[in-house]
C-alpha cells in the first residue's frame, strides 16, 4: 500500500489530499467555505456546517478511479497548533471523518496540527524535505495565525517552539479588513495584490516591534486615514502590503540575530503574495511553498502521514 490520505478542515477551506509514496505525486481537492459578500469570515458554527456539507464530495472526487485498498494510513489536522489545549471546532469535522475512514479501512490514523501541515507543505513543494532532519525557523502567516516557530526536525515531523508572534491583528486579517475597506471580496489577498501592482507611487511604512513580536492593527487605521485623505486604492493596497512585508522582515532579522543563521521557511496564505515572496527570496534565500501549497491545504498533512507511517512501520523495525 502506497497511498496516504490527508484531511484538513480549517476556518476557511475544506481540503483533502492523497500522496503516492511510490511516484511522489500529490493530488488535492479543496474548496473555500462560502462567505457572504461584505462579511469578514465565518462563525465557527457556520464553518462546521459548511465543512460537513463539502467534505464528502471532495473526498469522492479525490479517490475517483483509485483503489482505496491502497490507502496505507490517514492523517488529519485535529487542532490549529501542536500545543496542549489548542482547539477550534471546525477541525472536528475532518478529525471525525478521518476516524470513520480509519475504522472502515482498517488503517492507522495520525492526529496532526494545521500549523505542522503548513510547514510540511512548504518543504514538500519546495523539495526541501531535508530540513525535516534539521533545525530551522518557520513563519506561518495567514488569516488565523502570524507566528514564527523554531523547528527541530524529527524525521517524521517537527518539534515547534513559538519564538515570535503578532500581539494583535493577524496579517491575513489586516489584508482582508483593508481589502473590504477598498470594496474587494473576501478573502481579499489575491485582489489586494493585483490592486497593489497597479500602484506607481513610492511607498514607505514604519511598523514597530516589541522584542521579536509585531503589532499589525495600526495598518488598518493608517489605511483608513489614507482613504479619507483621498489617496488612490492602488496606493493604499500597496501601503498595506508594504507594512506587512516590512514587519515580517524586521521579525526575521531579529530572530536571525537571536538564533543565528538558521534556514528560513515561510508558509501560509499571506506568504503566497508575490511582492513579499520576491523580496524575501532575494534577501534571505528562503524556502517558500508553491502557491497551491501556500493557502490552507491537506497536502502537508498527507505527507506527514506518510512520514509517520514510514517511521512506525519501517524505521522502527
Amino acid at each position: 500500500m502506497s497511498l496516504f490520505l490527508g484531511i484538513d478542515t480549517s476556518n476557511y477551506t475544506t481540503s483533502t489530499a492523497l500522496y503516492d509514496s511510490e511516484t511522489g505525486e500529490m493530488r488535492q481537492q479543496k474548496k473555500l467555505l462560502p462567505v457572504k459578500e461584505g462579511q469578514l469570515g465565518l462563525r465557527q458554527s457556520d464553518a462546521v456546517f459548511h465543512h460537513t456539507a463539502q467534505l464528502h464530495s471532495l473526498f469522492a472526487e479525490l479517490v475517483r478511479g483509485t483503489d482505496t485498498k491502497q490507502i496505507a494510513a490517514i492523517g488529519a489536522s485535529t487542532r490549529p497548533r501542536p500545543l496542549e489545549g489548542s482547539y477550534m471546532p471546525c477541525f472536528t469535522v475532518g478529525e471525525n471523518t478521518a476516524k470513520i475512514l480509519s475504522a472502515a479501512l482498517g488503517v492507522p490514523l495520525y492526529a496532526l496540527s494545521h500549523q505542522e501541515g503548513h510547514v510540511a507543505a512548504a518543504l514538500f513543494s519546495a523539495k526541501r524535505t531535508d530540513l525535516m532532519e534539521r533545525e530551522f525557523l518557520a513563519f506561518h502567516v495567514s488569516g488565523g495565525t502570524t507566528e514564527a516557530v523554531r523547528a527541530k526536525g524529527t524525521g517524521r515531523g517537527f518539534d515547534l517552539k513559538l519564538v515570535a508572534k503578532t500581539l494583535d491583528l493577524n496579517a491575513g486579517q489586516a489584508v482582508d479588513r483593508v481589502g473590504l475597506m477598498l470594496g474587494l471580496r473576501f478573502p481579499c489577498g489575491m485582489e489586494l495584490e493585483k490592486l497593489a501592482m497597479q500602484n506607481t507611487e513610492p511607498v514607505k511604512a514604519h511598523p514597530k516591534l516589541k522584542g521579536c513580536d509585531c503589532c499589525l492593527s495600526g495598518v488598518e487605521n493608517l489605511c483608513k486615514k489614507l482613504l479619507g485623505e483621498g489617496r488612490s486604492k492602488p496606493y493604499i493596497a500597496a501601503f498595506c502590503l508594504e507594512y506587512i512585508r516590512k514587519a515580517l522582515s524586521m521579525m526575521t532579522d531579529a530572530l536571525l540575530e537571536k538564533y543565528g543563521r538558521l534556514p528560513l521557511v515561510y508558509a501560509g496564505g499571506v506568504m503566497s503574495n508575490t511582492i513579499i515572496k520576491n523580496s524575501f527570496t532575494e534577501k534571505y534565500n528562503a524556502v517558500f511553498a508553491e502557491p497551491k501549497f501556500s493557502s490552507d491545504n491537506a497536502a502537508g498533512i498527507a505527507y506527514l502521514c506518510y512520514r509517520n507511517y514510514r517511521h512506525v512501520h519501517t524505521e522502527n523495525h
